[in-house]
């Protein structure tokens, strides 16, 4: 049989992809952690961090079993989940809502670890390696109780506290709106008030006197008039 055909070779190949991808998760964790707001998501994220490490260690292992070198193969699915895990953190989100972003990307991640390891496990099954099962298997039920954990978290308190969050600045936004339509009316009313005493002040009412005058001047000519 052609060299890179057999079963062995794609579990070999497969084991390669995940070994990269978990070196790559290895680098990526402590931003998320970094990144997150909720100290039990922070918790959660670095507790995971060290099952990653072990991952790592037992995914070497199993290359030591094949009778393989370590070597990665550039995992283009984790690369991908890490930049948008990446640019997420970039953005403006804050608060609950950042932190249901992470959970979101996280889990990601980790659906995509376990579709691998399932997959890695059963064909190491079918090719007798039951040892190498063994550890892909340990592996793959972390994999799956990280993914339980965030899911709690995420429905149990994070997802409540971002969507309060929208009210929150809804009201934020109520409350301007009513704060500039109240400067809106005071700043009318002084205007109004300016008026006011423009016209009171204006030369209507010196033009007013100068007619009183003129009506005087008048009865003065008109007594001239009379003698």
């Amino acid at each position: 049989m052609a060299q890179g055909t057999t079963l062995r070779d794609l579990l070999i190949d497969e084991i390669r992809d995940l070994y990269d991808a978990e070196r790559q998760l290895v680098k990526a964790l402590p931003k998320m952690a970094k990144g997150a707001t909720s100290q039990e998501l922070r918790t959660l994220i670095e507790t995971h961090l060290g099952e990653t490490e072990e991952q790592v260690t037992r995914l070497e292992r199993a290359f030591e079993m094949l009778g393989e070198k370590p070597r990665g193969k550039r995992c283009e699915g984790i690369a991908g989940i890490i930049e948008e895990g990446s640019n997420l953190l970039e953005e403006d989100f804050d608060g609950a809502v950042l932190d249901a972003g992470i959970i979101a990307g996280a889990q990601r991640a980790e659906h995509y670890e376990i579709t691998a390891y399932g997959s890695v496990m059963a064909w190491a099954k079918q090719l007798g390696e039951n040892e190498i099962a063994e550890l892909l298997s340990e592996t793959l039920e972390e994999e799956k109780s990280a993914d339980e954990k965030l899911s709690a978290l995420a429905e149990g308190t994070i997802n409540l506290e971002a969507a309060q969050s929208e009210g929150d600045d809804a009201e934020s936004d109520e409350e301007d709106e009513d704060t500039d339509r109240q400067r809106e009316a005071g700043t009318a009313r002084r205007a109004g008030g300016d008026m006011r005493m423009s016209a009171a002040s204006s030369p209507r009412g010196s033009g007013a006197g100068r007619s009183s005058g003129k009506g005087g001047s008048g009865g003065s000519a008109g007594g001239r008039r009379r003698s």
